[in-house]
């Protein structure tokens, strides 16, 4: 019982070790923080494609790095569009 014990505290914790392999996972920074945004406007359509998927769907914020408060007005901004025809609720396929 004592070296199973012993052989987990040697172990590091599961946050310092590296996600995949030996490189080091580094943190993603939200666009919109980075670029001081206040208003994430809907019309700006080149700005909200990127954060559609191929097939159209919004892509969540553990894969493009925005903070949750851009993530929602981002996700209102895409429906918004959407709800306007500025921008396609699905891909043309």
């Amino acid at each position: 019982m004592e070296r199973e014990r012993t052989e987990r505290q040697d172990r590091p914790e599961r946050s310092e070790r590296p996600a995949y392999g030996n490189k080091k996972a580094r943190k993603k920074v939200c666009v919109f923080c980075a670029d001081k945004t206040d208003y994430i406007d809907y019309k700006e359509l080149s700005k909200l494609r990127r954060f559609l998927s191929e097939r159209g769907k919004i892509v969540p914020r553990r894969v493009t790095g925005t903070c949750a408060k851009h993530q929602r007005a981002m996700t209102v901004a895409i429906k918004r569009a959407r709800h306007l025809a500025l921008m396609p609720y699905a891909n043309e396929n």
